[in-house]
């Protein structure tokens, strides 16, 4: 039977913390504490708050459509028309995944060649964890569950160790002299403040356990439950490891290093810091990359049910997984990592205008939430006693407009401008083109919630 009950509470908190616990969420944590000291950890508890108002909308939506695979996608077309919500999915999860999961898999790739195999080559390396990866979310939602069960539990132990170790001062290492290192860069409630976008990407992706809410255990408490504990756990981790780290490293050290959390570590605990900094890298390499490959095949499976991809990637195999999407992220990943697009200098810049089209969703979601309860105002799966008269939604669109407008700083700023209006023009003329000229439909008619449900 497709729709087992497989995945428990505590599995749907490690598929959350599994795409959020990166490689790259631990340089921006280090560079957040590099520049604005402790009052980064502000930073961190401000853009929790506001991404427990995310989950409410996405925990509103799931409970008003329940098991939708193609979870965001789904919500927008009924919420605001197929347009919209072809730009918002792909945009947000498939570019998306193959820039951030293939830096992932990239830097997996390498400390696994510097520590352990240096005579195979870093590409080599990143193809084999890449097919690995697909091979193990190609037998089923139980492997990918068990493997993520595994991966992010050994995650958040090392990272809980390092930070206890690091903020109770516990190190080998020499600790900072307070009295002689000078105020950071943007320290103070100011600082704080424009430092939330950087904080942001702490926290972005929670969203992706809806695709498998139908394997859920009790899907309407624990989609919700699993992000908002997921939220609250990844708050208290990183700002406990964001503080021990300005206890050994200086702010201005941290600000300039490369890779700030791999001189927190040598710092903290000499070599063995510096090996154990490199595994929890890679734990978290695999955990993004095995979340990337378990949720958005999914997403786009329930797009194409619904007539905004092509009908291939509604196709499962005997494990009930979409291979065709399997394959397009894992075909993606490959290109990436054996190219060397990964260490390209710019890739950077693409991934933060990638991450503007993340947080225009996040808008997107928030509006369509608006939309259905003056839509269908009587539906009975919606908790009003969480609706809070809108207050949720309108916060979570003024916080993603203003991080959005500060994702960045100077000619960076306009490079990411450009770069997002490119794709936003190409996935606009792709939407269009699919939903008018090939599947004959309004391009901003929303659709009736109970038409989708029916096809899901």
């Amino acid at each position: 039977m497709e729709n087992r009950k497989t995945i428990g509470l505590f599995s749907a908190i490690c598929i959350c913390v599994g795409l959020i616990v990166a490689s790259s969420c631990l340089l921006s944590l280090g560079q957040g504490m590099g520049l604005a000291g402790k009052w980064f950890v502000l930073s961190i508890v401000m853009v929790s708050v506001l991404n427990m108002t995310l989950a409410l909308s996405f925990g509103e939506l799931n409970a008003l459509m329940p098991d939708m695979e193609g979870g965001l996608g789904q919500f927008t077309k009924v919420g605001l028309g197929p347009v919209l919500s072809i730009i918002s999915n792909i945009s947000a999860y498939v570019i998306v995944s193959f820039l951030a999961g293939s830096v992932e898999i990239a830097m997996c790739a390498m400390i696994l060649n510097e520590v352990f195999f240096p005579a195979i080559p870093v590409p080599v390396i990143g193809a084999a964890v890449v097919l690995i990866l697909a091979a193990v979310n190609y037998l089923g939602i139980n492997i990918f569950s068990r493997v993520q069960n595994f991966v992010v539990a050994a995650l958040v132990l090392s990272l809980v160790a390092l930070g206890v170790i690091s903020f109770f001062k516990l190190g080998t290492g020499e600790l900072v002299d307070k009295t002689l290192e000078a105020p950071p860069a943007l320290g103070g409630f100011s600082g704080a403040l424009s430092l939330t976008a950087l904080a942001f990407w702490l926290f972005i992706g929670v969203e992706f356990i809806i695709p498998l809410s139908k394997n859920l255990i009790r899907p309407k408490r624990n989609v919700l439950l699993a992000m908002s504990l997921s939220i609250l756990l990844l708050c208290v981790i990183q700002s406990v490891l964001g503080t021990g780290m300005t206890n050994y490293v200086t702010c201005a050290e941290l600000a300039s290093a490369e890779l700030p959390h791999m001189v927190f570590a040598n710092k903290v605990l000499g070599e063995a810091g510096s090996l154990w900094m490199g595994i929890i890298t890679i734990l978290a390499a695999i955990s993004t990359a095995n979340t990337l490959f378990g949720t958005v095949p999914a997403m786009m499976c329930g797009m194409a049910k619904n007539d905004m991809l092509p009908a291939i990637f509604a196709k499962k195999n005997r494990f009930h997984v979409n291979v065709a999407g399997i394959a397009l992220i894992g075909g993606g990943f490959l290109v990436m990592v054996t190219t060397g697009l990964t260490q390209s200098a710019g890739l950077i810049n693409m991934l933060l205008a990638a991450s503007c089209f993340w947080l225009t969703s996040y808008i997107l979601v928030s509006i369509t939430v608006l939309v259905l309860r003056r839509r269908y105002p009587d539906l009975p799966a919606r908790d009003k006693r969480l609706t809070l008269g809108g207050v949720p939604q309108y916060l979570c669109i003024a916080g993603d407009l203003y991080m959005i407008w500060h994702i960045a700083e100077g000619d960076d700023r306009i490079l990411i401008y450009k770069i997002f209006a490119v794709l936003l023009v190409v996935l606009t003329a792709f939407a269009c083109f699919w939903v008018k000229g090939i599947k004959k439909q309004a391009l901003f008619r929303p659709a009736d919630i109970h038409e989708v449900m029916a096809q899901e």
